[in-house]
């Protein structure tokens, strides 16, 4: 997966960042995971329309994540935010946060593609794992060595590692990934919601037509393109998207879930 998200001009850059992407060479996995049980933790703590200020009192005053200190409070919070962006008024959370309560089994998928839109450092990592074959085991050099060609020098040799370290958990919690000390590449099943989140990423970054179902974000799917055209008419039926399919011709839009500023 490369970072196709650089935007060549200041209206893409703007529209982009709307959306809730980011970019760039710095990312939260310098520190923390995807951090899928706090964000399991809060979401169920705090109602499905949470604004963020809702968001900021579960974490901080009511301490729903069970911090010891207002410190370490304050700093998931920050974290959390920096993966998810926590605000209804960032489609990407919005959206994930919509098929989260709509569809528990996606609910390791979800986080995952909403945090490779938003942590560069973890989206370095997702091609070496996304490669690999079920059953293989995970190498620390590949992942140190694609994250050295996203950043450069920027990173200690200290940090990249912890980087590694902290990329191969979420790949673990988000089912791509299995084992403690010895990772291995397993398959995860997608569903019907999830594939409409993976395509709706994609639609946001401007593809459209059949490449949706070839993008990055649906290679995370670990299913072919066919199989998740199938898996989007049942999201259509369930009203996730719209889609039509005639003649080799696809189209996806997102009436009921995007905004129509959004949609434009």
């Amino acid at each position: 997966m490369t970072d196709w998200l650089q935007p060549s001009t200041e209206a893409e850059e703007t529209r982009l960042r709307d959306a809730g992407f980011r970019w760039g060479k710095k990312g939260t996995h310098t520190s923390r995971t995807i951090m899928l049980c706090e964000l399991k933790a809060l979401l169920s703590h705090c109602r499905p329309e949470a604004t963020s200020k809702d968001y900021i009192s579960a974490i901080i005053e009511n301490n729903c994540l069970g911090k010891r200190t207002v410190a370490t409070r304050k700093l998931s919070f920050q974290r959390l935010s920096e993966l998810y962006a926590l605000d209804s008024q960032v489609p990407l959370f919005r959206i994930m946060r919509y098929f989260w309560y709509a569809d528990r089994s996606g609910q390791t998928i979800f986080p995952l593609l909403l945090a490779l839109a938003r942590d560069p450092l973890l989206r370095a990592t997702s091609a070496t794992i996304l490669r690999m074959h079920p059953g293989e085991e995970l190498a620390r050099q590949p992942l140190i060595d694609a994250l050295s060609r996203a950043v450069g020098s920027r990173l200690s040799e200290s940090t990249l590692d912890k980087v590694v370290r902290n990329a191969a958990s979420s790949w673990t919690q988000s089912g791509h990934l299995k084992g403690r000390n010895r990772k291995v590449r397993q398959r995860v099943t997608p569903t019907a919601a999830s594939t409409a989140y993976a395509i709706l990423i994609g639609y946001l970054t401007g593809t459209r037509g059949p490449a949706l179902f070839e993008t990055s974000w649906a290679q995370v799917l670990d299913a072919p393109p066919d199989e998740l055209m199938g898996l989007a008419m049942d999201a259509r039926r369930l009203g996730l998207l719209d889609m039509n399919q005639s003649g080799g011709v696809v189209e996806v839009a997102f009436s009921r879930l995007l905004f129509p500023d959004e949609r434009r």
